[in-house]
Order: C-alpha cells, then structure tokens, then sequence
C-alpha cells in the first residue's frame, strides 16, 4: 500500500473527507498534506507510510478491545442491535441489560451474528450481537455487559424519531422578530440591549404585534473583562451566558441595597452615559467595565437566606461546569485571556494547583457564579414574560458553531478540543476565497468516547428558558470545514461527525422541553442532510434570495413547508440596504470579490429586477402609494413569504424599522464593524426600544404578517393625571429599570 493509499484510507477510517464538490460543482481534491494535519490533530500519525499503517491497524482493532462501543444511539420506534466483544471462553456467560434513567432495567436477548472470532493481544475475542427493542422509553441509559468477573458499561441515548413543531402550535403558521438584542436598548439600559429589554421587546412583540417568538443572537459567555469579542459567533462557552447581557436594577436584591450603594451604581451608570453619548457604534469594553464594577457593589452586599438557598442550588445543579467556568473566567481575570500563557501548572482544570489557586480566590470564583445565576433568573424571566403576555413560543436561542481557542471550553476540555486546526467554510458565492472562522472544532472522537457530555449539557442548558434553538450552521452536527494552521481556508477538508448522536441529543433535549429546533442550512449542504433534518422533524432555513433556480426566484408554492423563511439573515444587509446592493459595494471595499465591481452590480441589478418582476407577476406591486418606494418593496417581499407554505416566518427588525446597515460582513473581523451597530432607521438615525415602542413603520409590519385588514395604531403610553403634572424626561415604564 503506497503512502497516498494508506493516509486516504485512514482519512476514510476517521470520517476525513479526502474530495469534495465545490459550489461550482467541481470534484476538488484535498491536498495530501491537510489530509496529515487533520489526523494529527486526532492524535494520529500519518506522517510516513509505516506510521499511517500501524494506525490503520490499531483503528480496526480498536472495537475488539472493547467489551461495549464508546456511545449507543437509536431512535425509539426502530430497534437495533449493539455488539459486545467479549473473550471466546466466557461467550456463553454474557448477560447484557439496560439500566434505565428511572431506575427500571431490562435485560437483552442475544441475536445472531456470525462475525469470526479475532485474536486482539493474545486473546481471542468473540463479537456477539444484543437486540435493543424498539419500545424502550425515551433518555440517556446505561448499557451494561457482564462476562464472568469483567463488567462493562456505556450510554444508551433513546432519542423521539420526530421532533417537530411544539403541540400548542396545532396546524397554524407563526411569525416572529429576528434580532440583535445588544443593539436594541432602552432609556433604562447599560447602552446595550440587555435580558431586561429583552422581556419588554417581548411584551411588545407580543401584545403590540400580535407575534409568537423572537429570535436573538447567541447570548454566549465572552471574555470576562476588557478587551471583548464582539461576534456573537465567536464565545469563550456556549453553556453560560455573558454578564453584558445582564441588567443591574433588575436583580431582586438590588432592592435591599443601601441608598449609598445605589448612588455609587447611578454614578457608574451615568459616567457611561456620558461617555457613550453620541458613539455611532456599540462599545462593550467600557460598557462592560461599568457594569461589571455596579455588579460587584451588589455581590458585595450579600444575598438573604433565602436567596442563598437558591444560588446554592444552582450551583449544585450545574456542577463542576459551573465552578470550572468561573475558575477560568478568575484566572483569566489575574493572568489574561489567553490560558496558553498561563502558568503551566494552572493550564488544566485538573491539576491540584488550579484547586488550590480556586480556594484560595473563592470570592472571585463565586462572583462568577453568583452573575450566572443572576442571568439564568433573568433569562427565566424574559421567557415567562414572553409567555405570558400571550406568545405561543417565546424566546429562541442561538447556538454558536464552535469556541476561540483561547475559550473557557478548550481550557475545561482541552482534549476534546483539536488543535492546529480551526473551523471555516469553502468558497461560495458570497465568500469566494473561503472563510476561516477561527473557531476550534471538537474532536469527533473525543466526543464520542465522552457520552457527547458536553454537548449534551450545553443543548440542555440553553433550553431550560426558551421556547426554541435555532442551530448555526447546522451541517457541523454532519460535518465541519477544518482548515489547518497556516493554510489559506480553501485548502482546508470536510471532517465528518456520528450526525445520529447530535442530532439525536438535540432532539431528545428540545422534546423534553417543547421547543422547536431550526438548524440554518445555508451554504454548501449535502442534499441527504436536509431530507434527514426534516425527517427528524427540524425546522431548515429559507432565505428568499437564496430561493433561486436555473430560471430564476422559485414559485412560492415550491418552497418548502418545513422551514423558517426569511427575506434576510444578520450576514446580509437588512432588505433596504440589499434593495440598495450595498452588499456588493461592501464587499468591493473590503477587497472581497475576485471579479470587478462593476460586474458584480450588474449581476445583483439583474438578480434583483428579476424578483421585482416575479412580484409584480404576482400581483404584490406596486403597493401604497403612501409609502416609500423602498418600504412597499419591502413589505411586497414579506407578502411573498406568506405565500409559501413555510411554516414559521422570520422577520428581520431591522426591516420592521428600515434600517440600513448589516450587522456582520463575513470574511472580515476588524475591517468592518461587525457586531458593533446599533438599531437604527432609515437613515441610520439611532432608535431607542421606547422609540420603538411609538414607530408606525413596525405597525404596518405587523398588520402585514398578521393578515389584518387595517394597520393598527401604535402604543401610546397612559400617564396618570398626577404624573402628567410633573415634568419627567422619562416615561412611566422608564421607573422600574
């Protein structure tokens, strides 16, 4: 076997893809030395011939070695077999069973397999079969094997075969916003869009326009003190959530503070406001300092025994998660972010040095835990408040792809974690070179041999308060775009994960908790992946000027039924700037097209009039004379996406107020201000959650997606005579923070 021979068969054993179809549909083949950096960052050498085979050899070993496989998946309803290897003398002795989550047990009837037998150092091992039945009840099981003295154990995951859409929703279609919370807050805010103008844009969403859910960007845990990442996308831990997103006042114990104590917080928060008054962009660093240093006034002050009592126990819940997250976010705090640099006895969460280094900073330590417990009270909160005032879904999460390097996960689970490479994606249409994220992907057998834990604790926590997830980039429950270090991001390889296990988890978890799933399936997608997300009742995402064919925009009677549809997404400009081609023109100055502006803009002009054309066709022009050109196009691109059989329908804010700017350049990081601008209208004037509490422009939004014959008057705000009396900047909702 010549060298190139053994690495694309080990490439094959470890699910690294050797060949891929490029968006052009071009076969491309992976260069030889990705394909080496890959296995290496699995710990397998493939550096000459002789090392490529012993690995092979020691991959096919690798299940006879085992008496039970690392993890078991099976959808309830279709049973399955499971292998257990055993030595031959003690074949007949085996009892296998299943303990359940409950309690119960079952005990497992052996089925035929005819394997032969297999020596494996010195031993000669047997591969018998065990039939797992297709009533076993829904969880996370133990299977357990018995053969003589030796006992084995592994996690059985029964996960439902259909999510689908939460039962309240019946047959009906719904609608909701799309958002950046950070840019959208209110008088009372830090500057930034908090958990607090979360709850009330989802009272206004709900009792002003009559919508069922919100989706925000991912809340993920970042830096816990300046300088910040500002993406989103790109987290310290998708599990916790990131203190910038709390609101000061509204912690319930910001009540018993002294009248010292709340004139020390007034005075931060009104320095920031100061500082910030008249910033075009969102700051996190000086936002997150202020706020982080009102925080402590509140932590320092003590909580009640009652209160006590209830942190305590959200601290035992999550586990050493929690306490290894704020151990990493109070040494990051002493030494810096970037926990290679650290001193070496403290660079793993195991060694007796981080131990003691934790006891002996147990205050800080416990700040962080105690801000998390602060989010996930205020998180509950918004989610009830969404329900409450009538939402039928509520607030839908977001879940990042993958972490920074220097992150709170690499550092709590340093091998599961691979190195030397991060996650990015091929070339496409609207990133020709590629993209290299700068995210570390996990390690598909790492996961594995750990029961998916993290992943699981991860998807269980973001649900616990919402009403749904919507997964970024859902093909990386598939597979992930790896580009090793050094390489340019269209000479990186697809590395494929157990697709049946994550999804599987992902299903289990949003069923426990009646949330809809949407995975964002846009880009390079193998055409199986979304046959199977549907069949596994996942909501897909429709972006309508991605709904092209050969011919032109699809009918709308030919999208598909079982997506969220959308005009735009935060990586394009909102429906007016991309009316206007200001994604082209970006991405000219940003140096980002391979061919000549002019040519892309005559491109765009045509893509567009021709979806100005299929409206008109479709009788949705020209609108109210009334309105501006640009918002009755808007709007007339909404009407098209009821005319789909899409169930769920997004709608960006943004496009509810005609705002301009795009949130997120792709393929850039400094060169754009990405992350970092703040609501605003249609010429960009600034607009603060009380303005849109009065705008019409949502109003006619909202009658649009609601199907209203006449458009609805804005709220407008009851002030008692007695208050009207009194001159006060603030309105009457501006007095409960």
């Amino acid at each position: 076997m010549s060298l190139d021979e053994a690495v694309a068969e080990l490439a094959r054993a470890y699910r690294i893809d050797t060949e891929f179809w490029d968006w052009k549909g071009r076969r491309v083949e992976v260069p030889r030395g990705t394909i080496v950096a890959a296995l290496a960052a699995m710990d397998v050498d493939a550096s000459t011939p002789e090392a490529a085979r012993e690995a092979l050899a020691a991959f096919e070993a690798r299940p006879w070695t085992r008496m039970l496989p690392s993890f078991v998946v099976m959808e309830q309803g279709r049973g399955r077999t499971v292998d257990v290897h055993v030595p031959v003398g003690s074949a007949l002795s085996t009892v296998v069973s299943v303990r359940l989550e409950d309690g119960g047990e079952w005990q497992l009837s052996q089925a035929d397999n005819w394997d032969p037998d297999r020596e494996v150092d010195g031993v000669l091992k047997a591969r018998m079969s065990y039939w797992l039945p297709d009533n076993l009840p829904l969880g996370y099981h133990r299977i357990q094997a018995t053969a003589e003295a030796v006992t084995a154990e592994t996690t059985l995951l029964v996960s439902p075969h259909f999510l689908g859409l939460p039962p309240q929703l019946g047959d009906r279609r719904v609608w909701g916003y799309g958002l950046q919370l950070y840019s959208v807050h209110g008088q009372n805010s830090w500057e930034i869009g908090d958990l607090r103008d979360l709850r009330d844009l989802a009272v206004w969403s709900a009792t002003q326009q009559n919508a069922d859910y919100l989706l925000i960007n991912p809340l993920h845990a970042a830096q816990p003190e300046p300088p910040t990442e500002p993406s989103p996308y790109l987290p310290t831990s998708r599990r916790y959530v990131n203190p910038l997103y709390i609101r000061v006042e509204a912690i319930m114990e910001y009540a018993l503070l002294s009248e010292e104590d709340r004139r020390e917080i007034r005075r931060i928060k009104d320095a920031l406001h100061r500082r910030l008054t008249g910033s075009p962009l969102i700051q996190r660093d000086p936002i997150l300092s202020a706020k982080l240093e009102a925080l402590r006034i509140v932590y320092e002050a003590g909580l009640p025994p009652a209160s006590q009592m209830a942190k305590q126990e959200f601290a035992r819940r999550e586990g050493r998660g929690l306490t290894q997250f704020a151990t990493w976010c109070a040494l990051a705090t002493e030494y810096g972010p970037q926990w290679r640099g650290w001193p070496a006895e403290l660079q793993r969460p195991s060694s007796p040095a981080v131990s003691a280094w934790a006891a002996e900073h147990a205050d800080e330590v416990d700040f962080y835990i105690w801000m998390q417990w602060i989010a996930d009270q205020q998180l509950r909160r918004a989610q009830s408040s969404a329900r409450d005032t009538g939402m039928a879904i509520g607030i839908v999460h977001d879940l990042a792809v993958g972490v920074s390097p220097d992150s709170a996960e690499a550092w709590s689970f340093p091998d599961v974690f691979a190195p030397g490479v991060s996650v990015g994606a091929p070339p496409d249409p609207f990133n020709q070179f590629g993209q290299d994220w700068g995210q570390m992907p996990w390690r598909p057998d790492r996961l594995e041999e750990l029961s998916y834990a993290p992943f699981r604790t991860m998807v269980s926590g973001i649900l616990r308060h919402a009403g749904g997830l919507r997964v970024d980039h859902v093909m990386g429950l598939f597979r992930l775009w790896w580009v090793p270090e050094g390489a340019k991001p269209h000479e990186g390889t697809y590395v494929r994960f157990n697709h049946e296990a994550m999804v599987g988890i992902l299903v289990l978890e949003a069923y426990r908790t009646g949330a809809l799933v949407v995975g964002e399936d846009l880009g390079t997608v193998e055409p199986w992946v979304r046959d199977y997300l549907r069949d596994r009742g996942i909501l897909g995402t429709s972006i309508l000027w991605f709904e092209e064919d050969a011919a032109g925009p699809r009918d709308p009677g030919a999208w598909r039924d079982y997506c969220m549809a959308s005009v735009t997404t935060h990586d394009l400009p909102p429906t007016a700037g991309y009316l206007a081609l200001d994604h082209v023109r970006l991405r000219s100055e940003l140096g980002l097209l391979t061919e000549s502006l002019d040519h892309e803009l005559e491109i765009a002009r045509a893509d567009l009039q021709r979806w100005i054309d299929k409206l008109a066709q479709l009788g949705l022009l020209p609108g109210d004379d009334a309105l501006d050109p640009t918002e009755n196009l808007v709007l007339a691109l909404h009407r098209y996406l009821h005319m789909t059989p899409a169930r769920v329908l997004c709608v960006a804010l943004t496009d509810a107020v005609g705002e301009r700017r795009t949130q997120n350049q792709p393929g850039t990081v400094d060169e754009y201000p990405n992350w970092r601008v703040p609501l605003g209208g249609p010429g960009g004037e600034p607009l603060l959650l009380e303005d849109l509490f009065l705008a019409e422009r949502p109003m006619r939004m909202s009658a649009l997606m609601n199907r209203f014959r006449n458009v609805p008057q804005p709220f407008r705000p009851f002030v008692p005579e007695a208050k009207r009396k009194k001159k006060s900047r603030k309105p009457i909702w501006g007095l409960f923070g």
